[in-house]
């Protein structure tokens, strides 16, 4: 009777260190997850201030204000899922992209103090979004190695954990720059 309750201890004691361990995974990626968007929604939010200044210098280039304009509307909408949100700061990445290099036809703009303070805080949160990515990934991937590796698999089966999505970039972007485009 001592042996079994010795046992029983020990595989209730193992039992909690796995349940603990797959939980405190889980919620350190929805953390991770809710600081990427946080710093999502920093750019988010320096995107008007972005397209007003903009707006004086550049008015035939409303097209590819108007797209980042529509892009950040969609992407604060509350009922985005993180697939449908990394989706939307992809396409909006593409585009501040293309924004910034249309800018370099415009010497009195790239001399405003406004646009090159914009400019540099946009700098700074596209490398706190990258980190921040990083650090999604990285959280990911250590969920999904303990949902797939014994025993932690085996509990992760009867919670029904589901696998997370590292964020990928796109064929596309992985591509070196053409600088002759970039001069056209």
């Amino acid at each position: 009777m001592e042996t079994f309750l010795i046992v029983g201890g020990v595989l209730l004691f193992i039992f909690i260190v796995l349940y603990n361990t797959l939980i405190s995974k889980k919620n350190q990626v929805d953390n991770i997850f809710a600081g990427l968007d946080a710093v999502l929604k920093k750019r988010y939010d320096l995107i008007p201030n972005l397209v007003a200044t903009l707006k004086e210098y550049m008015l035939h280039e409303a097209g590819t204000l108007e797209k980042i304009t529509s892009l950040r509307s969609q992407a604060l909408q509350p009922s985005l899922n993180a697939h449908e949100k990394m989706a939307l700061d992809k396409e909006l990445s593409s585009a501040l992209g293309s924004l910034m290099v249309t800018v370099e036809n415009y010497p009195i703009l790239k001399a405003n103090e406004n646009f090159l303070h914009l400019q540099h805080t946009l700098h700074e949160v596209e490398e706190q979004i990258s980190a921040a990515r990083r650090a999604y990934n990285q959280s990911v991937t250590d969920y999904n190695n303990a949902l797939e590796m014994f025993p932690t698999n085996v509990l992760a089966g009867f919670m029904r954990l589901e696998k997370k999505e590292v964020l990928r970039i796109d064929v596309a972007e992985r591509e070196n720059v053409n600088v002759k485009n970039l001069f056209r």
